[in-house]
């Protein structure tokens, strides 16, 4: 358990990890490119080992070195391992690696921990039966574990089921070039996370891959063709850089992230002016984003489903705003790494927060922040949890954050770089 300590007058630059959202799209282009790409900046973490691990096993040589990693991409070729895969509770990297796998010859076993046995996956399994893959989910949930008797994929079109959650869609984007025949994807219902899909496809791109898409994210053909090696630089995370500016926004302070660059690949880096709005000033300083806290935060009411990750940040600012703010289209959070919509409740409940909840959105009445109160934080074993909520204990004294180590996931030395502000 680590407490907080209440901090005044913060004036901070601060540096944060690469992005896990790029290194995992890019980890993915780069292994099935043929030759030697160079990953500059990647995110080194607990997800990120979780993904280079499994496609080592998958025959891709990977070398890492402090600041960059070397992969020798396969051209394509995956190979069946001789055990499972086990990816904890990477969702990114199980909806990923799932399509990867149907890429080689044999069988696959793709498999998590508890957590990930509930989190679905049912719509990426019938998008890949589609393109002519043997998949099901072992146990009959439409969730992990998987097993893929693997064959290569057909190509031609399929069908996206719904698109709530951007993994799917940017699963298969990313192995669709290496399919037997130019592939289309058309994709049903509300496309959430939009940002992630645009991310994917800039990055396929870099790669050497250019899809053509519908404006509204709705279908795509992916032509044939194989990504071409090339050196690779990571921008800072905005999700992970959306706690320090949140800190800056709550204590009045300032806080420069250096790294997070204008523009941003990232659609969480969209934070910043949510924060504007909320009466923060915003800077773009050297190659990075500043944020200053004003006296007093207004409250927002915001669509938040295209940034899903900076949900549990946004509120916890919400808290010390003066008034009520919404929070609306974010029922996909409940399929998170835990159940985010209720935890943000009920952890800022607990500091004495008045949260309204609803199947896709949340009401927070903010009071400036008078009358919290320290307590104890479950995390739930979720990485933004427990950052999130470190961020009150900023301006609350008494805040403990329970399980704290749940950081390495994405953040490993969180808890050394979110000190230095006080």
């Amino acid at each position: 358990m680590i407490e907080i300590r209440p901090a005044q007058n913060i004036d901070a630059n601060v540096t944060v990890p690469g992005s896990k959202s790029i290194t995992q799209r890019a980890l993915i282009a780069a292994a099935l490119a043929d030759g030697k790409s160079i990953l500059h900046g990647p995110l080194v973490s607990e997800d990120t080992d979780y993904s280079s691990g499994a496609l080592s096993l998958m025959g891709i040589d990977i070398h890492k070195e402090l600041d960059q990693w070397s992969i020798c991409g396969s051209g394509g070729t995956i190979k069946a391992p001789e055990d499972d895969i086990y990816l904890g509770n990477n969702g990114t990297a199980t909806r990923f690696l799932t399509s990867v796998a149907a890429l080689g010859t044999g069988e696959f076993i793709i498999d998590g921990d508890e957590r990930m046995h509930e989190r679905p996956i049912g719509p990426l399994i019938e998008a890949l039966l589609g393109w002519g893959v043997d998949i099901e989910s072992i146990q009959g949930t439409a969730c992990p574990p998987l097993s893929i008797l693997a064959t290569g994929l057909d190509g031609g079109k399929t069908t996206l089921p719904e698109g709530k959650s951007s993994q799917y869609l940017s699963s298969l984007l990313l192995v669709a070039p290496y399919a037997r025949k130019p592939a289309e994807l058309e994709v049903i219902g509300e496309i959430l996370s939009k940002p992630y899909v645009a991310m994917t496809l800039d990055i396929m791109a870099e790669f050497g891959i250019r899809v053509e898409a519908a404006v509204d994210f709705s279908s795509f053909s992916i032509p044939r063709g194989a990504y071409q090696p090339r050196q690779y630089w990571i921008e800072g995370d905005a999700s992970n850089a959306s706690y320090f500016w949140a800190a800056a926004a709550v204590t009045g302070g300032r806080v420069c992230v250096d790294n997070v660059p204008v523009p941003s690949l990232q659609g969480d880096a969209m934070l910043v002016p949510l924060l504007a709005r909320m009466g923060c000033e915003v800077e773009q300083s050297g190659h990075g984003i500043a944020v200053t806290g004003p006296p007093k935060l207004e409250p927002i009411s915001i669509d938040m489903g295209d940034m899903p990750d900076v949900v549990p940040t946004l509120a916890v600012v919400a808290a010390f705003a003066d008034g009520v703010s919404e929070i609306s289209n974010i029922e996909h959070l409940r399929i998170k790494e835990c159940d985010r919509l209720s935890a943000t409740a009920t952890e800022l409940s607990r500091i004495g927060v008045q949260v309204e909840t609803f199947s896709d959105r949340m009401v927070i009445h903010g009071r400036g922040g008078s009358g919290l109160h320290g307590a104890e934080i479950e995390t739930y074993q979720d990485h933004r949890m427990a950052m999130s909520l470190a961020v009150a204990g900023l301006r609350v004294e008494g805040i403990r954050i329970k399980g704290e180590e749940c950081v390495v996931k994405s953040f490993p030395d969180f808890w050394d770089r979110f000190t230095t502000l006080y």
